[in-house]
């Protein structure tokens, strides 16, 4: 189970019991607010996109979406993410659940969009569809190993 890939990924951190479970599911960013208590915007979402022979991870704050100029300029290619096989395969967690941390060697790239910096804390799910992690936005740099902060994404029209 992807969860505890992750809870152990933590443990060498000394932080697996920061990792929280629901009794529901987590699975969205609708979801994973009402599972929290929080609002939408700071649930961190990580999104996988195809790159050379395995893929890129963005993780983003839950009211935005790529903006496709921004990130074509950033990675030098059209946004194209996997689908939900090409998940498990590259990157060890099933959609719902997928985060940067215990990931597979098919992620070759680690990246934080700036707009997760809005918040002092946000909450990347942590393996499994009714999972999370409060983290600061350096933290959450540190523990995923990310290779950098990168701005690819525009607030979602309301």
């Amino acid at each position: 189970m992807s969860i505890e890939k992750v809870r152990e990924y933590f443990r060498g951190y000394d932080m697996e019991d920061k990792v929280l479970e629901f009794e529901v599911s987590s699975a969205t960013v609708a979801l994973a607010a009402i599972a929290l208590g929080t609002e939408e915007a700071r649930i961190a979402k990580t999104m996988s996109f195809k790159k050379d022979e395995g893929c890129i991870l963005v993780i983003t704050a839950g009211d935005v979406k790529i903006d496709n100029a921004k990130y074509r300029h950033t990675f030098g290619l059209k946004a194209k993410m996997l689908t939900p096989d090409e998940v498990m395969e590259f990157v060890g967690h099933a959609i719902g659940g997928v985060c940067p941390f215990a990931v597979n060697k098919g992620v070759i790239g680690i990246y934080i969009d700036e707009s997760v910096k809005r918040f002092d804390t946000i909450f990347p799910a942590c393996g499994s569809s009714n999972s999370a992690i409060e983290l600061t936005p350096d933290e959450l740099f540190k523990y995923s190993n990310a290779d950098a902060w990168v701005d690819v994404c525009k607030l979602k029209e309301a």
